[in-house]
């Protein structure tokens, strides 16, 4: 198989796009598909300043470099979630690769601040999955508006935003399908958010990692198992196996066809929001969900006689 641009032998086979490509002409394609996801959604320019969410995986670390190869002025940032050797090798990785490429990072261990994960499986009666999922965007979005960072971008992938919609559509979650796309603005207490990859395949960033040699840490939160996203994925991976092209045009009608009506029923229904009176972020009850979180953390500990 040849490179359908420059003939040589191809590397990367790319049945969506109905091409394939050898290394140099990859990255080419990779950093257009970058570079329009930025435009075509007014994400951010050279100007912004913006705090990359790092999780040690392909996705995340593969954003920060292409952002960086492309003259953005990024800043890392990992959540340590203390689990155990999971997240000790997970921040390893992040920091060798930030020191190789001599980029900033910044690292936030939720044990600080009364939320280690393990103490949330232990004492919080809520799927772990949701409870972590919630705490790390408080984190990431109260340190990014708290440092002055314009945006904050995210390594989510075309597949990972297709799995969301579907699931989203499955139980016509209206509040989550109003938001759901490549570029939030920012709002009251709340930073843009961006996600750069939404073009490419998790199949596409994988080939990117590998072949600039990015070192990733791949194990599986041993949290995670029995996930529906995960089946969700897999799902839609079937579908693409038999028609190329499916999930981007799932994705892409839906932001087209069906965001706009459900942003302005959200807009219409959404509850107000007011700062929570522990931590000042935006929330409609009095105390946002990670504050009663890590309220019932301590408190459960203390009840048991452990130390906070």
């Amino acid at each position: 198989m040849k490179c359908k641009r420059c003939k040589a032998p191809a590397v990367v086979a790319l049945p969506s796009h109905n091409t394939a490509f050898c290394e140099e002409c990859f990255y080419l394609f990779f950093t257009k598909q970058v570079a329009t996801a930025i435009r075509r959604q007014k994400m951010f320019g050279f100007e912004d300043r913006i705090l990359v969410a790092l999780s040690g995986g392909k996705d995340s670390l593969t954003l920060m470099l292409e952002l960086a190869l492309q003259g953005y002025d990024v800043t890392g940032l990992h959540i340590d979630l203390g689990i155990g050797e999971s997240s000790v090798r997970a921040r390893a990785k992040v920091e060798a690769f930030c020191e190789k490429h001599s980029l900033n990072l910044r690292v936030l261990e939720t044990a600080s601040v009364g939320l280690a994960m393990p103490d949330v499986k232990k004492y919080i009666k809520r799927p772990v999955c949701s409870v972590c999922g919630k705490v790390k965007r408080y984190y990431f979005n109260r340190i990014a508006r708290e440092e002055g960072f314009d945006v904050l971008a995210t390594g989510h992938n075309l597949d990972d935003e297709a799995a969301r919609l579907f699931a989203n559509t499955l139980r016509w979650d209206s509040s989550y399908l109003s938001d759901q796309g490549p570029s939030l603005p920012s709002a009251e207490g709340f930073v843009r958010k961006v996600k750069p990859l939404y073009r490419l395949t998790e199949f596409e960033t994988a080939n990117y990692a590998f072949l600039k040699g990015i070192e990733i840490h791949s194990d599986p939160c041993p949290y995670s198992q029995g996930a529906s996203f995960t089946g969700h994925k897999q799902l839609l991976g079937e579908l693409e196996h038999r028609s190329p092209g499916s999930k981007f045009a799932f994705y892409d009608g839906f932001l087209r066809n069906g965001r706009p009506a459900f942003e302005l029923l959200e807009k219409e229904q959404g509850d107000e929001l007011a700062p929570c009176r522990e931590c000042g972020s935006p929330t409609s009850t009095e105390l946002c969900g990670v504050c009663r979180v890590r309220m019932a953390v301590r408190e459960k500990k203390a009840e048991a006689g452990e130390s906070a």
